[in-house]
């Protein structure tokens, strides 16, 4: 019989890394890397697109990181960028060692919610790692969704995550892939520009259009502009909003940003819900 957990209990489970092993480890650019886990014993629930786990490097600390893969055999995977000790840490795990993790926590990108709408997905260097869960659910079951757009763009071509991935995205008819570079650089024959810019060539029917944004708040604040200017109403822009989780259940207070506790009540909100809080400095 499985008991389900309530209360102080469940909180207090909800705060105990179980144990993952690392079944492989993929560099995919200077700084990034993709981790497959498997549980050791203990399996999580199956994250959905947009929701976090905490990965946990055993005698270093625990960090927040977007579930980048679609999993329904238990094992999970997160592309990390190494920005601080606990990241440098996962980024560093070889297969075969053991990492903790918690989870799943937060909000979805509401994918399902958006069938027989028009997709239209930016994603702006490591923000695509959280987004691919999207591209890869709207392929898995591309008669549930109208006209299926990706844009993802970085400063350079050596910064861009799953590079196959996204050469394959190019090549396929199912979806329409614009891939851009902030700057030319020699040997580029692909585009030249930040997101915003094939985004603003695009006809958009603003009635069935659901638009998902990921990447640096910069970005998202003029990406979403550039989709209000084209009348896709601010509940149908999803943007996901990062600040400094450490407790994954609303106790801690450090990912406040307003009236939200992002890892609870984030990190995928309406941008009706994030402008007004983007638009104040230093929030």
């Amino acid at each position: 019989m499985t008991e389900t957990l309530t209360g102080p209990s469940a909180t207090t489970a909800a705060m105990i890394p179980v144990p993952y092993r690392v079944l492989s480890r993929v560099v995919e650019n200077a700084d990034s890397v993709t981790l497959h886990l498997e549980p050791v014993d203990q399996v999580l629930p199956t994250a959905l697109p947009g929701e976090f786990m905490m990965l946990y490097a055993f005698g270093v600390g625990e960090v927040a990181i977007s579930t980048s893969g679609i999993n329904a055999d238990g094992t999970l995977t997160h592309t990390i960028r190494s920005v601080g000790a606990v990241s440098a840490a996962l980024c560093a795990a070889e297969p075969g060692s053991t990492l903790g993790v918690r989870g799943p926590f937060g909000t979805s990108w509401g994918l399902a919610e958006a069938a027989g709408r028009d997709l239209v997905i930016i994603a702006g260097g490591v923000g695509l790692a959280p987004l691919r869960p999207v591209v890869l659910g709207a392929l898995a079951e591309r008669d549930r969704y109208g006209r299926v757009v990706l844009i993802a763009g970085a400063r350079g071509t050596r910064d861009f995550l799953y590079r196959a991935e996204l050469a394959d995205w190019q090549a396929d008819s199912r979806l329409e892939a614009h891939v851009t570079v902030d700057v030319p650089v020699q040997g580029w024959a692909g585009e030249t520009g930040l997101v915003t810019e094939p985004l603003r060539r695009l006809n958009l029917n603003p009635d069935r259009t659901t638009a998902f944004l990921c990447g640096p708040e910069p970005m998202m604040r003029f990406g979403a502009q550039a989709l209000l200017a084209k009348g896709i109403a601010a509940q149908d822009i999803r943007v996901s909003l990062e600040r400094n989780m450490q407790c994954g259940i609303g106790w801690c207070g450090h990912c406040q940003l307003g009236q939200l506790l992002l890892c609870r009540d984030g990190p995928v909100v309406g941008y009706d819900v994030a402008a007004p809080l983007l638009e104040v400095k230093e929030l």
